[in-house]
């Protein structure tokens, strides 16, 4: 029942009504249509006209090296289709975040994941599941690893992310995992939500942004914190290799600037995954010129601070996880 109210919620927070905002697309010189993805992957699941005649698969699995793996949740089966990052190391395997699908769904995050891996690369090495931050479509799947003896899960409170990581001054400083022979610093980036996190993959250069960063609607609850979790990835991103920026969600279409509306079951014509660090560098300029909250639009991704209905509304919905 909590599960389903906070999810209610969410979709009430993102529907609120959007206004015009500023245009920062002048300053971009890549469009969409012109940027090349880091990965080979061609068309994600989208789901369809009819959820009823889908016959996709519960969750796309995409490998993009043998230690490396992208899932993303059906449309049909939750329009939110959250993206789902497994990373192994030698002697751990992190996943950062486990959906919006619950076992009661038919459908175990764990076993796709197992199938994906390897039975046997599952067996070896102990699993850490960590959480972008706290809304319900990041933490659904959690049940499915509470019980295996392999598995660390770190819930997804504030309470809970800080004390795992070592963060006394949050949200100043890092936090590293070593998950053997592949380095993860853990950067916290608070703005959308309270406890949200960043990780940077110093295998692949990958920047994991969650709900901070993605093709989308980006909803901000607090625009200050937002504003210096933006300028802290920038300045990271000055000392580290970025090779892509990858969030937990696609809701741009591939025309400039064009959004599906919240909800959408089908998206055919979806805007790639991955942004580039030239992005993150366009929005911490924006951000920094800008002298209240307010709508920035992009090509390629919208930012949206919230109304006060909005944080109300995150408010009570955060009341059930933190």
């Amino acid at each position: 029942m909590k599960i389903k109210l906070v999810s209610v919620l969410l979709v009430l927070i993102s529907g609120c009504t959007i206004e015009a905002g500023v245009n920062a697309n002048e300053n971009l010189s890549t469009s969409p249509a012109q940027r090349h993805s880091l990965l080979n992957k061609e068309k994600w699941i989208h789901g369809s006209v009819d959820c009823k005649t889908n016959q996709d698969a519960s969750v796309d699995v995409y490998r993009h090296d043998q230690s490396s793996f992208i899932l993303r949740q059906n449309k049909c089966l939750t329009f939110e289709a959250p993206f789902i990052y497994v990373l192994v190391g030698e002697r751990k395997i992190l996943v950062f975040d486990t959906g919006a699908m619950s076992d009661t769904d038919g459908f175990s995050l764990y076993e796709e994941i197992k199938k994906a891996a390897g039975a046997e690369v599952i067996s070896k090495r102990d699993i850490l599941v960590i959480h972008s931050h706290g809304h319900s479509d990041h933490y659904q799947g959690d049940e499915q690893f509470a019980d295996q003896s392999n598995v660390t899960l770190v819930g997804p409170s504030a309470k809970e992310m800080k004390s795992y990581f070592g963060f006394n001054e949050w949200p100043m400083g890092q936090s590293t995992i070593d998950l053997g022979n592949r380095k993860l610093t853990i950067i916290p980036t608070p703005g959308h939500q309270e406890e949200s996190i960043t990780i940077y993959d110093h295998q692949n250069k990958w920047l994991l942004t969650g709900d901070t960063l993605y093709p989308g609607m980006i909803y901000i609850k607090n625009w200050d914190e937002y504003k210096l979790s933006i300028d802290r990835l920038d300045k990271f991103s000055k000392s580290h290799k970025i090779s892509a920026i990858l969030g937990a969600h696609i809701e741009m279409t591939a025309n400039p600037g064009k959004i599906y509306q919240i909800g959408s079951i089908y998206q055919p014509n979806e805007a790639q995954l991955d942004l580039a660090v030239s992005h993150l560098h366009k929005l911490n300029a924006a951000l920094q010129r800008s002298s209240k909250a307010e709508k920035i639009d992009f090509d390629e991704f919208k930012i949206q601070p919230m109304g006060l209905l909005q944080k109300s509304i995150s408010n009570v919905a955060r009341w059930f996880t933190q």
